[in-house]
């Protein structure tokens, strides 16, 4: 048998990357049990398309907000707690415990703050001058 190839590439194929994906799933579930993950977005429209939205999903009993962004002429006016609250609903609804999320945006880690959200990790320099920092948030 030839030893296994070592790659590295910025270009990895699909059918990789679903591979590796579905065979990491199938070990966390025989380990930890079925995460029932499923996405969850909530998007605010316009008259002219996208002007705010959350991206993320629920597994193991817990939100993970993966992105939040609103749009400049929405910003200072509560939208983005409008949008963790909804968000937060429909994870209760769907079972879940606990919310966490990440920024290394100030103005983000204030708002994630004044919506609940208490640090529970940081990572300086991530990216330079700045620090990354880790969220969580009871939703029982």
């Amino acid at each position: 048998m030839d030893a296994p190839l070592l790659e590295l590439t910025e270009t990895p194929d699909a059918a990789d990357l679903a591979a590796l994906g579905a065979n990491l799933t199938a070990f966390n579930d025989a380990d930890a049990g079925p995460s029932d993950r499923r996405p969850l977005a909530v998007f605010v429209r316009g008259e002219n398309g996208l002007v705010a939205g959350l991206s993320g999903y629920t597994g193991w009993g817990w939100l993970y907000v993966q992105w939040l962004w609103v749009d400049e002429s929405l910003r200072g006016q509560g939208m983005a707690g409008q949008l963790l609250a909804k968000a937060e609903a429909e994870a209760r609804q769907r079972g879940c415990h606990g919310a966490y999320i990440d920024t290394f945006n100030p103005h983000g880690l204030h708002v994630y703050q004044k919506a609940g959200y208490q640090v529970f990790g940081e990572l300086p320099d991530f990216p330079k001058g700045r620090t990354r920092t880790f969220l969580s948030k009871s939703l029982s």
